[in-house]
């Protein structure tokens, strides 16, 4: 071996220990360098118990342990693995840099792939010692378990991630939106016809149930990992089968918050045979009359068999390709005349979004234009810009910089998924994970914690109005929100001393689209009631809106908001001409006015100081209602 300088070297070894585990994981290597003799065991070293070590993940710095598998492939640090004598490393002198190195065998199951003298104290990844690359000064980092909750709790958007086994490690301690990798895709859950595996799509449904976060369904219809089986089938025969899987993801999984109908339709639509394309396009009605019919037939399909779903279409080059982005917004349009969509996806792959900062935003105002809620479903961003380059912390979290606030801060952005934050992500050579395999945090997830962490300081508040009307006997409670995602259900609540309160019903959020919601008290307690309407969002996080009401009788009512509303509206309805008279609680005139004569027995008032007020009317009688409308913002 010619080495190129004189100084210290470490051995490194890509071994496969085969079934024989440690029958089979044994060899001798030189004590040093130079010729040896057989028959004189300090020459040699032994290297013992390989089958219990070595590293695989090219991102992995190779150490003197590791934990990978028999039956592959893996790279080890004799100098630093004790096998059963004590290693050694090997000095290189000056003016001598051509050596003789030595092995010798012990065990037939045991293969030899490839020697590395790396210089010692340098570190060396998988893929430096794959590809002849140059080691690092820097050590690795240390072993890092996140303390959660997750990142985006108690935020107005989600920030999800991509589930799957290589995933799944931390995951509830960073991500509060979960949706399956590749256990939702057809060809995953039935490559056998008939024979449904559904193992880590339940594994990642339950999750998300259990922890009350965001559930999306990837995927129904895509031109990928299909099933072979249905390619060659009659065209009335796919269809059925497709209605089929449908059926089976909606009785299966009743609890999904945004469904994926449709992937990719216009870079890869199901058309083509083999390699898992589907070839059934044409049997959903192929282009047809608008060009798209195979698209509008799978969303008709899918609003027939999931009529309480979120149904969303995904592609990706929206924000890099205007042609792409063009013909996705036709898609867009015709299903929106139909009414068959709810929400729209773009995934921001890394290779999507190499453009200016601009050039994306204008992407995605022009995706938000059709007044449907955007999501980033498959963000990934490298770190190896340009591409080919050498990775680096720096460069990735710069680009994070860049990128992720164009999506977080855009309105019209309600939610953020990352397609994996660990080695075993799809883009892993690519640099794209933003944690080590031991835990330890990359510098884009340093700094991703702390710019979402920062990003807002309140709850997301859905509740856009809450209005408690008194009318004679009963008290009539509804209110309306702005964005069913966030908000996962509704307690209407009662008490007769703001302490202990029972609960008059339970509304579960419709995903929908509806937005008001109504619950008519028929027993009210006479005197002082409290009236309040807990929201509960998709974190388990609870925010209360409430209103304090003491009927005095005789055309006077008593009211109170809490928490502190940021504006208060009183709106009075009464008879027609009727004098109204506002005072506070301590009995200060605030407002006069009078009802209109001309059939209006309604009027506002607005911008008031947060506190308690008491309404008189003149007419004759009680006042017939008043309402109480809280709005908060974010």
């Amino acid at each position: 071996v010619t080495f190129p300088q004189a100084g210290t070297y470490d051995l490194y070894a890509r071994v496969r220990v085969s079934s024989g585990g440690a029958n089979d994981d044994s060899f001798f290597y030189g004590n040093g360098f130079g010729t040896k003799t057989v028959a004189n065991d300090n020459d040699w070293i032994l290297a013992n118990g390989l089958f219990a070590g070595g590293y695989t993940t090219n991102t992995d710095v190779v150490d003197g342990g590791g934990q990978a598998a028999t039956g592959v492939f893996k790279w080890i640090n004799l100098s630093k693995f004790n096998g059963g004598e004590t290693p050694v490393t090997f000095v290189v002198p000056a003016g001598n840099l051509t050596q003789t190195f030595q092995i010798g065998a012990r065990e037939d199951g045991l293969d030899i792939d490839k020697f590395v003298f790396g210089t010692t104290g340098y570190y060396y990844t998988v893929s430096n010692l794959n590809n002849g690359e140059a080691g690092s000064t820097n050590p690795p980092p240390a072993p890092y378990t996140p303390p959660g909750p997750p990142i985006a709790i108690g935020k107005s958007k989600f920030l999800g991630c991509a589930y799957s086994d290589q995933q799944k490690a931390n995951f509830g301690k960073y991500w509060n939106q979960v949706v399956p990798e590749n256990a939702g895709k057809w060809g995953s859950v039935e490559a056998v016809r008939d024979v449904m595996n559904w193992s880590q799509l339940d594994s990642a449904y339950k999750l998300a149930k259990d922890s009350g976060y965001i559930f999306r369904f990837h995927i129904l219809i895509w031109g990928n990992q299909q099933p072979a089986w249905i390619e060659n089938l009659p065209a009335a025969e796919q269809v059925q089968e497709i209605r089929e899987w449908f059926t089976a993801v909606a009785q299966r999984y009743p609890g999904i918050d945004l469904l994926e109908v449709v992937n990719e339709p216009v870079n890869d639509p199901p058309n083509t045979a083999g390699n898992g394309g589907g070839n059934y396009m044409n049997a959903l009605g192929g282009s047809g009359t608008t060009g798209w019919d195979w698209i509008i037939k799978a969303f008709e399909m899918a609003r027939e068999i999931f009529p309480n779903k979120k149904l969303m279409i995904n592609e990706y080059n929206l924000e890099n390709v205007g042609s792409v982005r063009s013909q996705y917004l036709t898609i867009i349009n015709l299903l929106k005349q139909r009414n068959l969509i709810d929400a729209v996806g773009t995934q921001a792959h890394a290779f999507s979004l190499r453009g200016s900062s601009s050039t994306i935003t204008n992407a995605l105002n022009e995706l938000a234009a059709t007044g449907f809620p955007l999501y980033a479903t498959e963000m990934d961003i490298d770190d190896r810009i340009p591409p080919g380059t050498t990775g680096s912390d720096d460069v990735q979290r710069q680009e994070y910089q860049r990128i992720f606030p164009l999506y977080w801060q855009h309105p019209a952005v309600k939610g953020v998924t990352l397609w994996g934050y660990r080695p075993g992500h799809w883009r892993t050579d690519q640099g794209a994970y933003i944690v080590h395999a031991n835990g330890a945090e990359r510098a884009a997830m340093v700094w991703l914690r702390g710019y979402v962490a920062a990003s807002e300081t309140t709850l997301p508040v859905t509740l856009t109005s809450f209005e408690a009307r008194k009318i004679r006997n009963q008290v009539l409670l509804n209110w309306t929100i702005a964005d069913e995602i966030n908000a996962n259900r509704f307690l209407i609540e009662r008490s007769i001393d703001g302490r202990s309160f029972s609960t008059l019903a339970t509304v579960n959020v419709s995903p929908s689209g509806g937005l008001y919601y109504e619950v008519m008290d028929q027993h009210p307690n006479s005197g002082m009631n409290y009236y309040r309407v807990v929201q509960i969002d998709k974190d388990g996080r609870r925010t209360y809106f409430g209103v304090r009401i003491v009927d005095f009788g005789a055309g006077k009512l008593y009211i109170r908001a809490y928490p502190n509303p940021t504006s208060a509206v009183i709106t009075i309805r009464t008879g027609p001409g009727a004098l109204v008279t506002i005072t506070n609680a301590y009995g200060a005139n605030v407002k006069s006015l009078r009802i209109p004569l001309t059939g209006v027995s309604t009027i506002s008032v607005s911008n008031l100081p947060t506190g308690s007020y008491i309404v008189h009317s003149n007419d004759g009688g009680s006042v017939v209602s008043t309402i109480l409308i809280i709005k908060k913002s974010n």
